[in-house]
């Protein structure tokens, strides 16, 4: 495949070099928000005008791809720019949904919580005089010694161990069943607030008063929202609004529709308040999702699959860059496929802080607008997701996609599937047979990345009790 270009015009936006003061950063991190789930994204039924403003204002990226379908290995890539088989954090925390006597392999070991050694974007940023904040979900270890504070924010606003909130109205609290011990788990997401608040709409203004404290120093604001994960709590009246939508028009849920309104009003919130202080133009900002969509919330057509698998329903996501660093005329998006990984040395090239060593791609040189950029689509993203979980079409995997193509390797079973996204992007023709020596090359890549990044292998399960077949 022949390399991909993109001839720039130089546009009137301020090279990085030329900026004055370094740019203030947001990131936007919704959780479980389906790829199709945005006005700017194709969706007919969710309501999401702030959104599809920052879309409008910047570039949307058609292929963009979270690093794994489930939430912490995405997190700790976002964080670090490494795949999270190269963390050895490749499952959500604390996991506990493989069974001993039901699943025929030994899942790979994976670390509880961020490594300490990792140097995260929060870390990085500080060290160049950048305000740090956190608001909202972790989800990347506990105390006493994995929390936002021991990995660079100077601020927390609501993020612990869980994965999730008790609730989303106040006071905020919920019960969590561990899967393998049924043991109940108290949770209560946020300390604060009073009757009848929402979480989202707490987090978004706690956010916002963080924005206003941070003086003249720049901002690094990190806001991985609870939302739009489970429990399927929205307001009322957005509740009642997308209920009487006929049931043949909706997407999904009205709940859940409901939820993602709520992040959209969230993120019209923290941008008024960039607006009001006369920092638009210096302050980037990016939106994107963990993992797909949960199945019951969300229709994924015309991905295959949901939140969970790494078919594509689980895994494309959406991805938007606005504001300082951005130049790029793009109205249609870009199509090439970017990951996870690449946001750490994106960002890291926008402020002008010391490159460090990630698994991804800078996008700086294309987004910015400036000059002729060479990008190549046939860069290798790859994904390793040893475990199992309860979600539907999930399994244990390994995938690379090259290009166009995109190749399955199932861990229990040794079987592969390979598919052409650029003709079938449902996944719905698997052409491994047909194309034997390009799944054979393939394979050959990925067995080489997992070397590499010391990808932790499945083993055979001694307890697995294979069930009979009743005839």
């Amino acid at each position: 495949m022949k390399p991909f270009f993109i001839a720039l015009a130089a546009l009137a936006a301020m090279s990085m070099s030329e900026a004055a003061v370094r740019p203030n950063v947001i990131l936007f991190l919704v959780d479980d928000l389906g790829w199709r789930d945005l006005g700017c994204q194709g969706s007919e039924y969710y309501q999401t005008p702030n959104i599809d403003a920052l879309a409008e204002s910047g570039l949307r990226f058609t292929d963009a791809y979270a690093a794994c379908a489930v939430c912490s290995p995405t997190r700790a890539a976002i964080l670090t720019g490494k795949y999270p088989a190269r963390l050895m954090l490749t499952q959500w925390l604390p996991a506990g949904r493989w069974s001993a006597t039901e699943n025929k392999m030994k899942e790979g070991r994976f670390l509880r919580s961020l490594p300490l050694e990792e140097v995260t974007l929060a870390e990085a940023l500080r060290e160049e005089g950048y305000a740090t904040y956190h608001v909202g979900k972790w989800h990347l270890g506990g105390e006493p010694f994995s929390m936002p504070r021991h990995h660079g924010f100077d601020k927390n606003v609501g993020g612990d161990d869980h994965g999730a909130p008790g609730s989303y109205f106040y006071p905020f609290k919920g019960k969590w069943t561990v899967p393998t011990t049924r043991e109940a788990v108290a949770k209560q997401a946020f300390d604060g607030g009073s009757e009848g608040d929402f979480l989202t709409d707490l987090m978004a203004e706690e956010a916002g008063k963080l924005i206003r404290s941070s003086g003249e120093d720049p901002f690094f604001l990190y806001l991985p929202f609870y939302g739009v994960h489970s429990p399927l709590q929205g307001k009322k009246d957005k509740v009642e609004r997308y209920a009487a939508i006929p049931k043949k028009k909706r997407q999904g849920d009205p709940k859940y529709a409901a939820m993602v309104e709520s992040i959209d009003d969230a993120v019209g919130h923290v941008m008024r308040v960039v607006e009001e202080l006369g920092e638009t133009e210096n302050t980037l900002v990016i939106f994107t999702s963990d993992n797909g969509g949960l199945a019951k919330a969300t229709n994924h057509e015309p991905l295959r699959a949901n939140k969970g698998s790494h078919y594509e329903g689980g895994i494309r996501v959406p991805f938007i860059m606005a504001g300082a660093g951005i130049g790029l005329d793009a109205p249609d998006g870009v199509d090439l496929p970017v990951t996870s990984c690449d946001l750490y040395p994106t960002v890291l090239a926008i402020t002008r802080t010391p490159m460090r060593k990630s698994d991804g791609m800078n996008l700086a040189p294309l987004v910015s607008g400036l000059g002729e950029v060479e990008f190549s689509p046939d860069r290798p993203i790859f994904w390793h997701y040893p475990h199992y979980n309860q979600h539907p079409s999930s399994a244990p995997i390994s995938i690379i996609r090259r290009g166009p193509w995109k190749l399955i390797e199932f861990l229990d079973s040794g079987q592969v599937e390979l598919y052409h996204l650029g003709e079938d992007i449902g996944e719905s023709q698997d052409l491994s047979e047909e194309k034997p020596k390009l799944a054979a090359e393939l394979l050959k890549q990925l067995a080489d990345w997992k070397r590499e990044v010391g990808a932790d292998p499945m083993q055979p399960n001694p307890q697995y009790k294979k069930k009979e077949v009743v005839e």
